[in-house]
């Protein structure tokens, strides 16, 4: 993602005589792969020295990184400042050998959510791009027991827009029900594949007993706990494209807001 630098220095100059000013809201990054892969189409690997260096800016600044269901804990205690929620989506077995040493080393937890139905597997929904492992339960299990939450990405990694209403349901009901049997705990998020939901969608995230769920820009009017905004993170994303995109959160439709 190219930033207007122009507009960073709009974001961060003082607010007009008159006007309160609103700094830099709390917000939640989004990961996926952390390897040292140079092959990345899909430009959602990290590797693990650069994901030492972004979390090292966070920690520099104030900041903790966070799971959301910390995160949102701490919102409702109005308590969020200086948090930021970590999801690393798909569930690779990377993050157990490469990202959550990082992650300790900076006393930081995050989000991993897992595609239930292969675990154990490969990425084989990616029709292009390196094929790479995923958690298996053990990995699952490893993850939960340092402190990370373990949420759902489906069974499948499917498009739910598309899909009947007995596969929707299946998609996330059976993908928390195999969760919480592997961890022995509650799953309480959810992250929609590929980031794309409906009102359907919501609705059956919403009555299977979700607490929250991730999305990527559902729109100010969609947004909620159940389509939360996140931000991408990338290899090229140095301290200079990370301070852009914590000020510019909320100009993009990317904070995380307080509820009503």
């Amino acid at each position: 993602m190219v930033v207007d630098a122009s507009v960073s220095r709009d974001a961060a100059a003082p607010a007009a005589r008159g006007r309160t000013r609103r700094g830099p809201s709390a917000w939640v990054a989004m990961y996926h792969s952390v390897s040292d892969c140079r092959q990345d189409p899909h430009d959602i690997t990290v590797t693990p020295g650069r994901l030492d260096r972004q979390l090292a800016w966070l920690c520099g600044r104030g900041l903790r990184g966070v799971s959301v269901r910390e995160l949102l804990a701490a919102r409702a205690r109005g308590e969020e400042r200086g948090l930021v929620g970590l999801t690393f989506d798909d569930g690779y077995a990377d993050f157990v050998t490469a990202a959550l040493p990082v992650l300790h080393r900076w006393q930081c937890t995050a989000t991993v959510f897992l595609v239930a139905g292969r675990l154990g597997g490969e990425n084989d929904w990616e029709t292009y791009g390196p094929c790479k492992p995923l958690l298996d339960a053990d990995g699952v299990r490893r993850a939960a027991a340092s402190g990370m939450e373990i949420a759902s990405h489906g069974l499948t990694h499917t498009d739910l827009t598309g899909l009947p209403d007995d596969l929707l349901h299946a998609e996330v009901h059976e993908s928390r029900t195999l969760l919480a049997g592997i961890t022995g705990g509650e799953v309480g998020g959810f992250c929609y594949p590929y980031g794309t939901v409906d009102e359907r969608v919501r609705a059956a995230v919403r009555s299977v007993g979700y607490r929250y769920a991730c999305a990527i820009a559902p729109g100010s009017a969609a947004a909620g706990d159940l389509a939360l905004p996140r931000i991408h993170i990338r290899q090229a994303d140095t301290a200079v494209h990370l301070e852009l995109k914590r000020r510019l959160a909320r100009a993009w439709g990317r904070a995380l807001e307080k509820t009503a």
